[in-house]
C-alpha cells in the first residue's frame, strides 16, 4: 500500500489494534528515520531534532522520575550523553523541577547546539514576567527557545492567559524566547489552541490507543491536523501513554513515525540504556512492515 493511502486508513486501523494484531504494514514508510533526524517545528524557524529527551515522566511538586532517580548530576549526564548522540532537544518544565538539572548539563554543551522548551503556569503579565527572569537563571541562559503555557484544560485558556500571552508575545520580539505555545489536557483545550493565531507550538498528547489523550486518536487527529495546515509546530507527547503501553515500544513508535502532521516527539527516558534502546527502535520502527 502506498504511504499516502495508508495514512488514510491509519487511524481507522489503530482503533482496531486492541482487538487485532497491530497492522504494522499499514503505518511502514519507505525510508529509515532516525531520532537524530533534524525537522522543521512548523512555521517557527526552529530545527529540532525527531526525538526530545524528555525530563518530566510523573512530573508534578518540582520533581519527577528523572530527577528522583538520576539527581542533577545523573539527569545531565544523560543529556549530555544525548547530545553526543545527535539528540539535541530537551524537554523541560518548571513543574518538574529539572530546570537547574539542565543548566548543569550546559557546562558541557554549547548552549546555541541545542533546543530548549519549558513550560509555565504563569497567568499575569507579573506572574509570567518573573518566570522569564526565573526560568533563564536557573537553566543559566539568556533565551528559551520555546515556551509553553503548561496543562492548559479550559476552552477560555486564551481569555484568562491573555496577560501571561501578551508577555510572551514582547518577549519573542525581543529574542528572549524564541516561539510560544501551549500543552494541551483536554479537547476543548486543544479546540481552543487550534482556534487561536498566537499558538505557534502545541505539546500534543498522541499515541495509537488513545491512552492519557485529549479525545479518541480520530478527534485528536483532525484537530493536530488543523494545526498542521496553519503552519504551528506539532510536538507529540505521551507516544507511550505515559508509561501504560512501555509494552508496546514498537508499536507506539512506528504509529507515531507515520503521523506526518507530527514534527517531533518526546519521550521521557530514564537511563542511558532506555535512550539507546529508543535510538536503536526507531529506524527500524519508521519501515517496518
Amino acid at each position: 500500500m502506498k504511504r499516502k493511502t495508508f495514512i488514510r486508513h491509519s487511524l481507522a486501523a489503530a482503533g482496531l489494534a486492541a482487538l487485532s494484531p497491530f497492522p504494522y504494514q499499514l503505518f511502514a514508510g519507505t525510508q529509515k528515520k532516525y531520532a537524530q533526524d533534524v525537522v522543521s517545528l512548523g512555521n517557527t524557524g526552529i530545527r529540532i531534532t525527531r526525538l526530545g529527551m524528555g525530563t518530566g515522566t510523573n512530573g508534578v511538586a518540582g520533581s519527577s522520575n528523572q530527577t528522583r532517580k538520576l539527581g542533577v548530576k545523573g539527569l545531565a549526564e544523560l543529556l549530555h550523553k544525548a547530545y553526543d548522540e545527535g539528540v539535541l532537544f530537551w524537554d523541560s518544565a518548571d513543574q518538574y523541577g529539572t530546570h537547574k538539572h539542565l543548566r548543569e548539563a550546559l557546562k558541557h554543551v554549547p548552549r546555541e547546539k541545542v533546543v530548549i522548551l519549558t513550560k509555565t503556569h504563569a497567568t499575569t503579565e507579573k506572574e509570567m514576567k518573573a518566570d522569564l527572569d526565573r526560568f533563564r537563571q536557573e537553566i543559566g541562559t539568556d533565551y528559551l527557545d520555546i515556551l509553553l503555557l503548561h496543562n492548559m484544560q479550559r476552552a477560555d485558556w486564551p481569555e484568562r492567559k491573555k496577560g501571561a500571552m501578551d508577555v510572551l508575545s514582547m518577549a519573542r520580539e525581543e529574542g528572549i524566547i524564541r516561539a510560544h505555545g501551549v500543552s494541551c489536557h483536554t479537547l476543548q483545550a486543544l479546540r481552543a489552541a487550534a482556534d487561536s493565531d498566537w499558538v505557534q507550538v502545541d505539546l500534543a498528547r498522541f499515541n495509537p490507543t488513545g491512552d492519557r489523550m485529549d479525545a479518541d486518536v480520530e478527534t485528536v487527529a483532525a484537530v493536530l491536523k488543523k494545526m498542521k495546515s496553519q503552519g504551528k509546530g506539532i510536538i507529540g507527547m505521551k507516544v507511550l501513554g505515559g508509561g501504560r503501553l512501555t509494552d508496546q515500544v514498537d508499536r507506539c513508535l512506528q504509529f507515531q513515525l507515520a503521523q506526518e502532521f507530527i514534527d517531533c516527539f518526546t519521550i521521557g527516558q530514564e537511563s542511558a540504556p532506555q535512550h539507546v534502546d529508543l535510538l536503536r527502535r526507531i529506524p527500524l520502527a519508521s519501515v517496518r512492515g
